[in-house]
Protein backbone atom coordinates (compact mmCIF):
# COMPACT_ATOMS: atom_id res chain seq x y z
CA UNK A 1 0.00 0.00 0.00
CA UNK A 2 1.21 3.39 -0.57
CA UNK A 3 1.27 6.68 0.34
CA UNK A 4 0.49 10.35 -1.67
CA UNK A 5 2.99 10.60 -4.64
CA UNK A 6 5.14 13.27 -4.44
CA UNK A 7 6.93 15.82 -6.99
CA UNK A 8 5.21 16.43 -10.54
CA UNK A 9 3.34 13.63 -10.74
CA UNK A 10 0.90 14.08 -7.90
CA UNK A 11 -1.03 16.76 -9.97
CA UNK A 12 -0.90 14.43 -13.16
CA UNK A 13 -4.69 14.37 -14.36
CA UNK A 14 -6.21 11.35 -14.24
CA UNK A 15 -9.50 9.76 -16.31
CA UNK A 16 -11.19 6.86 -15.10
CA UNK A 17 -14.23 5.29 -17.43
CA UNK A 18 -16.68 2.29 -16.15
CA UNK A 19 -19.69 0.78 -17.03
CA UNK A 20 -21.90 0.38 -14.75
CA UNK A 21 -23.28 -3.17 -16.25
CA UNK A 22 -19.52 -4.39 -16.18
CA UNK A 23 -20.05 -8.31 -15.43
CA UNK A 24 -16.00 -8.44 -15.24
CA UNK A 25 -14.95 -5.56 -12.70
CA UNK A 26 -17.84 -4.55 -10.89
CA UNK A 27 -18.67 -0.60 -10.56
CA UNK A 28 -18.16 -1.02 -6.69
CA UNK A 29 -14.30 -1.65 -7.49
CA UNK A 30 -14.14 1.52 -10.08
CA UNK A 31 -15.53 3.52 -7.04
CA UNK A 32 -12.75 2.19 -4.84
CA UNK A 33 -9.70 2.56 -7.28
CA UNK A 34 -10.94 6.48 -7.86
CA UNK A 35 -10.72 6.99 -4.08
CA UNK A 36 -7.49 5.27 -3.55
CA UNK A 37 -6.01 7.75 -6.59
CA UNK A 38 -7.77 10.51 -4.77
CA UNK A 39 -5.97 9.50 -1.31
CA UNK A 40 -2.91 9.84 -3.61
CA UNK A 41 -2.87 12.28 -5.82
CA UNK A 42 -4.79 15.68 -6.17
CA UNK A 43 -8.27 14.57 -6.00
CA UNK A 44 -9.29 17.56 -8.18
CA UNK A 45 -7.51 15.97 -11.11
CA UNK A 46 -9.27 12.82 -10.63
CA UNK A 47 -12.31 12.07 -12.94
CA UNK A 48 -14.71 8.98 -12.64
CA UNK A 49 -16.80 8.89 -15.32
CA UNK A 50 -19.91 5.77 -15.78
CA UNK A 51 -21.45 4.83 -18.92
CA UNK A 52 -24.99 3.67 -17.86
CA UNK A 53 -26.11 0.10 -19.78
CA UNK A 54 -22.13 -0.08 -20.42
CA UNK A 55 -20.54 -3.55 -19.45
CA UNK A 56 -16.53 -4.53 -20.09
CA UNK A 57 -16.42 -2.55 -23.18
CA UNK A 58 -16.55 0.80 -24.39
CA UNK A 59 -19.16 2.96 -26.34
CA UNK A 60 -18.67 5.84 -28.59
CA UNK A 61 -19.99 8.36 -25.26
CA UNK A 62 -16.55 7.11 -23.17
CA UNK A 63 -14.51 7.46 -26.30
CA UNK A 64 -15.55 11.16 -27.02
CA UNK A 65 -15.07 11.73 -23.15
CA UNK A 66 -11.26 10.56 -23.68
CA UNK A 67 -10.40 12.28 -26.71
CA UNK A 68 -12.06 15.20 -24.88
CA UNK A 69 -9.81 14.35 -21.38
CA UNK A 70 -6.28 14.17 -24.24
CA UNK A 71 -7.34 17.21 -26.24
CA UNK A 72 -7.53 19.07 -22.82
CA UNK A 73 -4.72 17.38 -21.46
CA UNK A 74 -2.17 17.25 -23.97
CA UNK A 75 -0.37 19.19 -26.67
CA UNK A 76 -1.28 19.08 -30.15
CA UNK A 77 0.98 16.88 -32.55
CA UNK A 78 2.25 18.55 -35.74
Amino acid sequence: QQGPISGVNKDIPVLQCHGDCDPLVPLMFGSLTVEKLKSMINPANVTFKTYSGMMHSSSIEEMMDVKQFIDKHLPPVD
